[in-house]
Order: C-alpha cells, then structure tokens, then sequence
C-alpha cells in the first residue's frame, strides 16, 4: 500500500532523512505546496477536456482534492471502472465511495427494469403469435385489444426484430378477426334472408287461406293478387340469392306460389271472359234450348278457367258449370277387409312377442316391439281396434313401470361419470367449454339424486376440482374484461345523459333521435359481459335514460301513427269517390303525404301501411274495372262496325246511287267515338270511298243526254 500511495503521490517524502538531509532540505514545504497547486491545476483541466473512464477512475482516486475526486466520480459509467474505485475508495474515502455505490444500484436496477421490459416484450410477442394460432374465438378481439395496449407500454424499447415479429403476428390477428366478423356478417345476411323468407311463406299461406274463406257472391281485386305474387316473386329471389334454403323450404314456397298463380290466372280468365260467361249462365234458365255448341263453349270456358280445387267456386262460375255437366263425386273408397284380416294377424302376433320381452325386462327390444305394434293398431278401423284397445294400453303402462325399473341402475352410472370427469381433466380445451361440460357432467350426478357411496362422491368431487383448475386463471381475466365493459356501460350512460340534458324537442331530428336510441341499446348489449352484482346500478341508469328517451319518441310515433290513421281514412272514403279520375289523383298525393310522415311503431306502421294499400288498390281496381267494361263495349261495337263495313263492301262505282247513299247512311249511324283505333280508321275510309263514288255517279249524271245541260 505504501509503495503505491508513493508512486501516486511523488510530491510526499518517499523516506525518513537524515538529520543533515533534513536541515539541507528545510525549503520543501514552500515546495511541496506549490507542486500541489501544480497538480491540482492540471487535474481540474483533465476533467475539463472529456477524460476517459481509466483516467476518471484515476482521478476519483488519486485526486488532489475532494472536490475532484467526488467530480471523476460521479461522471463514471463503466461497471468495472465503477467496481475498482469502489473497492479501492472503501475505507478511505467515505464521499467517493457513497457516489460509486449509488451508481452501481441505479445500473443494477435499470438493468433489472430493462430485464423486465425485455422479458415482458417476449411475452406479448408469444402470446400474441400463440392467440393467432389458436382455435378459441371467445373474446377474441378483447384479448387482443388487452395485448396491444400493453404493448404500448413496452413498444419503444423492443428491437426492430421483435417488433417486426409482435406486429407480423398481430396482422394475422386482426387478419382473423376480420374473417370472423365477415362470417357474423354472413350469418346475420343469412338470418335475414330466413326471416323474409318465413315472411313471405306465411303471408303466401295466409293469404290462400283467406282466398278459401272467401265468399262466393265477389271475386278478390285481380290487381292486387297480382301485384301481391310479383312482390312476393322478387322477395323471395331477394331472400335466396347467395344462400342454401333446404329442399323442403323451397318446395313449401314453389307449392304456395304455383296454387297463388293457378288461382290468379283463373281470375283472370274469369275477368275476360265474364260477357261470355253470363250469356251462357243466362241459358241454364232455359236449358233446352242451350245448343250442343254452347254446351261445348261452356265445357271449353270451364277447362280454360280450371278453377283450383279447395276454393269456393264464384258464383258467376257455377250457371257456366251446370252447362258444361257436373262432375261425378269420386266414390269413397272402401275398406279393404283382407288387408285388416292380416294387420289383426299381424297385430297379434306383435302383441305376443312385446309381452315376452316386457317379461324378460329387454327394455330395447319392448320399446322396439311396441313401436311396431303401436303403428299396426292405428291402420286398423274401428271395429277391428276395438279388442285389442284395452290390451294395448295395459302394455303401455307395463312398459312404462319397466323403464321406471331399468332408472334405479345409478351405481354405474356414476362411476361412467367420475371416469368422464377425470378424463375431462387431462383434456386442453378451451376454458369456457370445459366450464360448461363440468356443469353439465355436475347436474347429471345430481339428477341421479347423489350418491351414499361418500368414497365415490370424493371421487368425483376430486376430479371436478381438479378440471375446473385451469378455468380459473381464464375466468380471472374476463374478470378485467367485464370491469372494462362495465366503464363502456357507463360511458354510453353518460352519452345518453349528456344529449337528453341538451336535447331541443321543439326541433330535433327524430329518426336521429330513433336511431341514437337503437345504437344505445346496441352499443349497451355488445357491452358484456359484465358482473351481474356491478352492472345492477348502471343497468337501473340506462332503464331511466331509455325511458326519458323513449317517452318523446312514443309520444311521437304516436302522433304520426295518428297523420296516417286519417290518410288511411280518407283513401278509404275515396274508394267510392266520383269522378274516379279525381280520386286517384287524391290517392296519389295521399301516397306523397304519407311518405312524408316521420317515425312510428313497426307493428302499428304496418297494419296502418296494410289498410292505406288495400283502399289504394280498390280505388284502382275501380279504374282496371272500367277500362275493361269500354274494351267489352269497343269489341261490341266493333263487332256491329264490321257488319256494317261487310253490309256495304259490295258497293262499286257500277253500283246505283241509291244504294251508295244508303250505305253512306249505314255508315253514318254508327258512332265512332266507342269504336278502336283501327276499326273507327276503316269506317272513315269506307265513307271516303263511298263519298267518291256518289260524286262520281252524280257528276256522270249530269252528263247524260237529256239533262238539263
């Protein structure tokens, strides 16, 4: 120690003199303090010129002074500089030695959070590659979300190699979820299209079932069965497009369809032809004089109509029917007595074999033979089921009291599920599906009415612990989950809270206020889960606040279900309005107004909605009705033109003048505003041409010999 301290410090005595060195040397203090100002001058400027680690250990030891010695010190960073001046500084400088030290903790503590950030970092990073393998879609993107946001916390002091891989793996994360939420999508299109679809088949039902309630004095509106099978036609191809329906769905549809066409295109028929048909139904009166070709035209009328069976025939239809010859009733069939000689053999013989094996206790083969027996003794008629009723029914009850007997049987049963609950144990699965099977196997143990055998409850209570172990870790986490929905819950309250303080009910927007109210409800329902016991007050909050909402929209819809109840009055008071033209002028502008009204009650719109288009379509079937009976008028009076036009086309320019006026005068008296088109253009030609052959034979006339020229 000492041979260092002197080759560190060369300005102090190396060894004790002699007496006449010392009285040589009486002048060395004067230079020994000069020496030290020397050096400690020339430390102060290596500290000042950014000295190495070497030369700041140097210094932190060997340092003239305090001062620059706690200074190289406290600018050390190097462990193994920091470690040597400590060791060196122990015992002899008490200030260098306490700098030295506390730099060493704060490296072993940083190096520790660092450590701890590193390993945290590696965590994440398996777990979120470890989420992108895995099978369990259960709060899928609420794990991941828990995963990012603790990266965020790490996420500046990862390397760009992991980094790159936490980001890579969260990619294909998000990659699934968006697979799963376009699968939900689909799933949601798909129920859709199944509710449109159950729609459609029960409005087609419901409507053949009141087309078979109707009575038979009055024909349905043909304008709105047709309008009815169009918008069901397009409903339904809506509602199977990129979809599976199964075979008996679309069966049930294309049956309902096919009986609403047959019987559409029978009214319509009946529409066409209802001049034809009551001049025929007028001969039945006076059936004798009905010729052979009217029966025929009657017969071919009813064949061409082929009214469909099960629906009560128009009463216009049945005088046309009893011309064309009624139909023979089909004969009842009658019952085969040899075929219930052989089901009565067979019956006995069934009977016979099922009170052997309810004898032997075969539970199977008693509940198979019973079946059978059961079956045969239904096709058999009455006279022949009557004796073996009261056999059929003791069977019945012994069969019942055997499956009672084979109940008692639990032993085994118990110990199938203790085995099962041990092998659920050993199985990886996911937490919340191996729950649900725990409780499961629990209630059939309990449904069994427990066990007195306490080594086989142990048993099985052992093995229930024991699977339920790795739940619990799961179920702590959705613990957070269900806290963080719990804030979501309270956030939507304090949304909701926030617009009704402010809201302005003079003036709002009320679909906008409609659909806050659904996005809250929606918003409110994807918030789960939650603790039951937590939620109770925010789920009293939200009550209140929907039904502060809910009271103005009410109130509301109310009043606009009210603006339609009078549309839906006065469309109704318009279906027997004159001039008709008029009232579908007013329905129309009724159809504007009522698409102008705001928001109201589904259920009630659509009753209102159905009232206002049953009116708008009687008032138009009005319109198809008289545009009908002027083509039945244009084709009568088309059909007396064309006598008159066959009447004169006889008539030539060798023709008299007497006969070319009387057949300008054929012409004129038939009127030309209730002819077509093309029959009223073939008058005018012939009265044309008539006109010129008059002219010419009067012109010719005057020409003669012996006329007054």
């Amino acid at each position: 120690m000492a041979a260092f301290i002197q080759k560190l410090f060369k300005s102090r005595k190396t060894t004790e003199a002699t007496p006449k060195q010392r009285k040589a040397t009486q002048p060395e203090p004067v230079e020994q303090e000069d020496t030290r100002t020397d050096r400690r001058e020339e430390q102060l400027k290596t500290l000042e010129s950014a000295p190495s680690q070497d030369v700041l250990a140097k210094l932190a030891i060997d340092g003239v002074t305090a001062d620059i010695r706690q200074s190289a010190a406290g600018r050390l960073t190097d462990e193994a500089s920091l470690q040597e001046v400590q060791k060196q500084a122990k015992g002899r400088d008490k200030g260098v030695y306490q700098i030295v030290k506390l730099a060493l903790q704060r490296r072993r503590e940083e190096q520790a959070r660092l450590d701890s950030i590193s390993q945290t970092i590696a965590t994440l990073t398996r777990h979120a590659q470890d989420q992108a393998k895995s099978d369990d879609t259960k709060l899928y993107e609420a794990r991941l979300d828990a995963l990012l946001k603790q990266w965020t916390e790490v996420e500046t002091h990862a390397s760009p190699e992991q980094a790159q891989a936490f980001l890579e793996a969260v990619h294909l994360c998000k990659e699934r979820i968006a697979a799963l939420q376009s699968a939900a999508e689909d799933e949601k299109r798909q129920r859709e299209q199944k509710l449109q679809r159950q729609e459609t088949l029960d409005l087609l039902t419901r409507t053949l079932d009141e087309l078979k309630s109707q009575p038979p004095e009055t024909l349905p509106s043909l304008a709105s069965l047709d309008a009815l099978q169009k918008t069901q036609e397009n409903r339904w191809l809506e509602a199977t497009r990129d979809t599976a329906v199964e075979k008996q769905e679309q069966k049930a549809y294309e049956n309902a369809m096919l009986a609403l066409r047959n019987y559409l295109s029978s009214v319509r028929r009946i529409t066409q032809e209802r001049e034809t048909i009551v001049e025929l139904g007028a001969l039945l009166e006076r059936a004798d004089d009905a010729t052979d070709e009217q029966r025929a035209q009657a017969k071919t009328l009813v064949a061409e109509i082929n009214w469909p069976e099960g629906y009560p025939i128009p009463a216009l239809l049945e005088p046309l029917r009893k011309l064309a010859g009624k139909r023979k009733k089909p004969a009842e069939p009658r019952v085969d007595q040899e075929q219930q000689k052989a089901l009565t053999t067979r019956l006995e013989a069934e009977i016979r074999q099922l009170e052997e094996a309810l004898e032997a206790k075969q539970l199977k083969e008693s509940k198979q033979l019973f079946k059978t027996a059961q079956q045969h003794f239904r096709d058999l008629d009455q006279r022949h089921a009557k004796p073996y009723q009261a056999r059929m029914q003791l069977l019945t009850g012994q069969l019942r009291e055997l499956s009672d007997w084979q109940g008692f049987a639990t032993e085994p049963k118990q110990i199938a599920l203790c085995e099962q609950m041990e092998y659920l144990a050993e199985q990886p699965m996911d937490p919340e599906a191996k729950a649900e099977r725990i409780k499961e196997l629990q209630n059939e143990w309990r449904d069994l009415g427990g066990s007195s055998d306490r080594s086989l409850w142990s048993r099985f209570k052992a093995a229930s612990d024991k699977a339920y172990e790795p739940c619990k870790a799961y179920f702590s986490a959705k613990s957070g989950l269900k806290q963080a929905n719990l804030e979501k819950r309270s956030a939507i309250c304090e949304q909701l809270e926030s617009f009704l303080d402010n809201a302005d009910w003079s003036s709002i927007d009320w679909k906008a206020a409609e659909r806050i109210h659904q996005t809250a409800r929606q918003e409110w329902k994807e918030a789960w889960p939650v603790e039951f016991r937590d939620n109770r007050a925010v789920q009293k909050r939200f009550d209140e606040l929907l039904k502060r909402l809910e009271a103005p929209l009410d109130e509301e819809r109310r009043k606009n279900e009210g603006l339609k109840q009078t549309i839906v009055e006065k469309a109704q008071a318009l279906v027997e309005h004159e001039p008709l033209q008029e009232a579908m002028n007013q329905a129309k502008a009724l159809q504007g107004d009522w698409q102008a009204i705001g928001i109201t009650r589904h259920r009630e719109d659509r009753k209102l909605w159905q009232a206002f288009r049953k009116a708008c379509d009687q008032i138009f079937a009005r319109r198809d009705a008289e545009r009908s009976e002027q083509q039945q008028a244009s084709r009568a009076a088309d059909e007396t033109a064309q006598a008159g036009l066959n009447q004169v086309s006889g008539i030539s320019p060798e023709s008299d003048e007497q006969a070319v006026t009387a057949a300008l005068a054929t012409l004129k008296d038939i009127d030309a505003a209730t002819l077509s088109k093309g029959v009223r253009e073939q008058v005018q030609q012939e009265k044309q041409r008539l006109s010129k052959i008059l002219s010419a034979l009067r012109l010719q006339a005057k020409w003669l010999p012996g006329s007054l020229w």
